[in-house]
């Protein structure tokens, strides 16, 4: 075979191997695009002032009858009532695209409210799930993604408006195998997020600033919620629940938090980056499990988290469910307006009769930095029933202080069957730690201080047995003990010191 022959051939192998490639990458683009559903190609439009929600909906509907698929927004506007997800299905915001929350009227398509399947034990809020901006219930394999905005505009923030009211940017009901990424949430609406009994949930790297909930995680199993920023200065930021909206008790289990943010900046100020305060308010914006809490909650896993201008830690047992197996870990917060760390067993008891009081037990947090706080950490159960195996340690307080001997001689209510939030227990007598009603307590390389002279001690133990003080170091006031207790037994003292005479009094 001479050299131009074997050249010819050459070319002629080049010249179909590149068709034959060509005319895969068409086939696989074909292949790819039928499963993409472009929402403009249904009618929306995306000017912000026609209502898109019908548009929306035909194309989630499409993707469903062809089994699975992504709908796409791109970049625009969207006006919208009630957007109903389904199986198999994406929806994926593009960068630049918004859904609008439509004002609440008969004319722009929200979905009224179900029946609820219990409507006693739990908030309105709670109850009803089709009401809502996007809904899903009983769906499988759905998830919400890209770098585009839902905004509430005109979501209701409670039920002041009475019934058929639209309240919820994202509500989803017995679902499993859920993702939600990289979406931003403004002005969400009472809840940015609700998920109610749904497993398998994975919610990483949304942003939110919004009026009410950030996310509400009820009844939920294997969840996972990382790298996300809340911040929500009227109400609660990510808040783990376990209410009695499903009709009978479940635990909201193996879940964990990593590498988040909540703050309570005045709304719409965390987006345009001015983080504005109010000086006037004592915002929310932080990390709950509870209040409801029917179900309990059990192998929890919180870490690598910020807080800022918001409220501390809360972990709240109070209608008779098991709080349990807790680990909290590498935690900073800046200007905390109440309890850096709240651990509350209560009897509210709001749930069928049967119920008994609760347990809360199995709680370890660790690697805490929390500075410019106004109260001091508490730990309360109530009479005849004990909070259980709590260790605290690796902790540095920085409390605002100003504290009088009057305080510290205050007797703090009970409050047994109040609605468990810091502020109900008024000024504590102590400015660093107050625990009471506990079993089993470990204190461990804790450094307290204050800022302005604290004449309250730095701890005071009420009716705690067993508590051991290791490695406690403490700024005490000029005329209170270092640490005082009450009623208590087996409390043990281990290298604490004084800082400033090297001994603890």
């Amino acid at each position: 075979m001479n050299r131009k022959t074997k050249i010819l051939i050459i070319s002629i192998f080049y010249v179909c191997f590149a068709s034959f490639i060509a005319n895969l990458s068409s086939a696989r683009a074909q292949d790819l695009h039928s499963f993409i559903f472009n929402v403009k190609q249904y009618g929306a439009i995306g000017d912000g002032k026609n209502l898109d929600s019908r548009a929306i909906n035909k194309a989630i509907n499409a993707a469903a009858i062809a089994g699975g698929g992504t709908v796409f927004i791109p970049a625009g506007n969207y006006l919208s009532g009630s957007i109903r997800l389904k199986s198999n299905v994406s929806l994926y915001l593009d960068q630049g695209a918004t859904i609008i929350a439509a004002d609440v009227s008969a004319e722009n398509d929200y979905d009224e409210e179900e029946p609820g399947v219990n409507t006693s034990y739990q908030d309105y809020g709670h109850s009803h799930f089709h009401n809502s901006l996007i809904w899903g219930e009983n769906l499988h394999d759905i998830s919400i993604l890209g770098e585009g905005t839902i905004w509430g505009k005109g979501l209701y923030h409670d039920y002041a408006k009475g019934k058929q009211t639209a309240n919820k940017a994202i509500a989803l009901l017995l679902c499993r195998n859920v993702n939600i990424s990289d979406i931003t949430i403004r002005h969400g609406g009472w809840f940015g997020i609700l998920a109610t009994g749904v497993d398998n949930l994975t919610i990483n790297d949304i942003k939110e600033d919004t009026n009410r909930d950030g996310m509400d995680i009820d009844c939920c199993r294997n969840v996972h919620v990382s790298n996300c920023s809340v911040n929500s200065p009227k109400d609660d930021g990510i808040c783990l629940k376990s209410s009695f909206a499903l009709g009978f008790s479940r635990a909201t289990e193996n879940v964990t938090i990593t590498n988040c943010a909540v703050s309570g900046f005045v709304e719409g100020t965390f987006l345009d980056g001015t983080y504005q305060r109010d000086p006037n308010s004592r915002p929310t914006g932080r990390i709950k499990l509870g209040t409801e809490s029917n179900g309990g909650f059990k192998n929890i896993a919180i870490s690598n988290c910020t807080f800022d201008n918001c409220r501390g830690l809360a972990l709240e047992s109070v209608d008779g469910a098991l709080l349990e197996d807790v680990t909290i870990s590498n935690i900073t917060m800046r200007d905390i307006c109440n309890a850096p760390i709240f651990l509350r067993l209560g009897a509210r008891m709001r749930g069928p009769d049967s119920v008994k009081v609760g347990e809360l037990r199995r709680v370890v947090i660790s690697n805490i930095v929390a500075y410019n706080v106004s109260d001091a950490i508490l730990i309360s159960g109530i009479p005849g029933n004990d909070i259980k195996d709590v260790e605290l340690s690796h902790i540095k307080l920085y409390v605002k202080g100003k504290g009088s001997p009057e305080q510290a001689k205050r007797e703090v209510a009970e409050m047994e069957k109040g609605y468990p939030e810091p502020d109900s227990f008024g000024i504590l007598p102590a400015y660093g730690i107050y625990a009471r009603h506990v079993a089993g307590l470990k204190l461990e390389d804790i450094d307290l201080s204050y800022m302005n002279e604290d004449l309250r001690p730095a701890i005071l133990l009420n009716d705690v047995h067993g508590a051991d003080l290791r490695f406690v170091k403490i700024q005490p006031g000029s005329s209170s003990p270092a640490v005082s207790t009450n009623n208590s037994s087996g409390i043990m003292l281990f290298q604490s010191l004084n800082q400033n005479d090297g001994e603890l009094k």
